[in-house]
């Protein structure tokens, strides 16, 4: 008897928990729906707001724009008169995970198929990439520290007039690498230490140690020049640091202006296209509207810092240079790709508009490994008009790159890797990547 009610006793508890875990379930499936829910929202939330490397979107140099890349106003002001401007660069982020050793050169590829077009290119600059600096670090401070000591006096120059703002941007990057690339420089209370190559720069003796363009040489891997107004309303070059710019030289530009120094260089449609925007550009552009711009060139030698192949570096200065010069066809092996990201910015307390040219450099045999790029490398050398391909030396070198970029484009679509409609498919491509 008491077994039995036993039993049934346990029989109704199975069956009230059951009812109960029934009518517990779509509450359990609801929480945990909610909590899941909740999860990812948060996950996203940290993967927005985790700190990443910042690169700014980038119109492509080579097709037309509307878009207004400045949206500031210049005072209006005297041709020639700058007042001081109270404009503190903000501070940036220290480069994420930056190494002397591991940290690989950003793979620019500023060219497009066709059609070619004019234009300057510019786009907005996050403060924080003002400077780039990468494992090739050392190569080139070697490459810098070797001219400087070979032809220093007439490849880093300072006019008198000039001199506060070659002093200013000497201060800026004293104040700006530390910060951005603290396991290489450290700041001090007389300017800063290369823990690196252990080398201490004294900013605030006087005199200077040295001409500060050529300190500020020493500091990063790109050549540098400063442009200033006079009362004729045209920008000079009246302090430049120019060691590795492979194609021109320092002493043959000082001291024009801007206008002179393009036209002297034979640059494809400066008058028609490009004179008037780079005049006005130059006149507004602000200390707060930093701007990139990125070019690229094809060179038949694996010379970084001048370029033999279109004549000697050393000379009278008035002895021309070209690409009359140089040997046609040589083997691919003997072609180079040179790309140069350039930074402008005005300096607040001068006046001066500040060119970084950073130069990158390398075989095209190891950049046509990429995918779709000896297609549209290709495509984009055929499209230059006659002038551009006079200037960019093409006659020198077309017939070996093209075969070779046309090959490696075939196989590189017999394997899969990009379709024959890649020209089509790139249109959504990065600039200026």
């Amino acid at each position: 008897m008491v077994s039995n009610i036993r039993f049934v006793a346990q029989e109704q508890l199975e069956h009230c928990l059951q009812l109960f875990s029934q009518s517990l379930k779509p509450a359990l499936y609801g929480g945990l729906f909610v909590i899941l829910c909740a999860s990812l929202l948060f996950t996203g939330w940290i993967k927005r707001n985790k700190p990443v490397l910042r690169r700014a979107t980038s119109p492509d140099l080579e097709k037309p724009t509307t878009k207004k890349v400045n949206t500031f106003k210049a005072p209006g002001r005297p041709p020639g008169v700058w007042t001081p401007v109270d404009f503190k660069r903000p501070d940036p982020e220290p480069y994420p995970d930056w190494d002397v050793h591991r940290t690989n050169p950003l793979p620019y590829r500023p060219f497009k198929h066709g059609p070619y077009h004019i234009t300057m290119g510019l786009r907005t600059m996050h403060w924080d990439d003002w400077i780039e600096l990468d494992n090739h670090y050392l190569k080139f401070h070697a490459d810098k520290t070797r001219r400087i000591e070979e032809r220093g006096v007439t490849h880093c120059r300072t006019a008198p007039e000039a001199m506060d703002g070659a002093i200013e941007l000497l201060e800026e990057l004293c104040d700006y690498l530390p910060q951005r690339y603290p396991t290489l420089y450290q700041k001090t209370e007389v300017g800063m230490d290369n823990l690196v190559t252990n080398e201490s720069f004294n900013i605030i003796q006087r005199p200077l140690p040295e001409d500060p363009m050529q300190t500020c040489a020493r500091l990063v891997q790109d050549d540098l020049a400063i442009m200033f107004e006079r009362p004729d309303g045209q920008y000079y070059l009246l302090a430049g640091a120019i060691l590795l710019a492979g194609f021109w030289r320092l002493g043959d530009k000082f001291g024009m202006p801007l206008s002179e120094i393009h036209t002297s260089g034979d640059v494809p449609g400066f008058k028609t296209k490009l004179e008037k925007g780079m005049m006005n550009f130059f006149r507004r552009v602000q200390p707060n509207g930093p701007v990139l711009r990125n070019n690229y060139f094809l060179q038949v030698d694996d010379e970084l810092a001048w370029s033999s192949s279109i004549g000697p570096e050393d000379g009278d200065h008035t002895q021309a240079v070209g690409w009359d010069t140089a040997k046609k066809n040589k083997a691919i092996e003997h072609h180079y790709f040179r790309s140069e990201r350039q930074s402008l910015r005005r300096l607040p307390r001068s006046g001066g508009v500040v060119f970084t040219i950073r130069t990158y450099f390398e075989p095209i045999t190891a950049i046509a490994k990429e995918p779709g790029v000896p297609g549209r490398l290709a495509s984009a050398v055929r499209s230059w008009g006659d002038d551009v391909a006079k200037y960019k030396g093409r006659e020198r070198y077309q017939d070996v790159l093209l075969e070779y970029l046309d090959e490696q484009h075939r196989q590189q679509v017999e394997k899969g890797v990009v379709s024959e409609d890649y020209a089509q498919e790139d249109e959504g491509r990065k600039y200026p990547y």
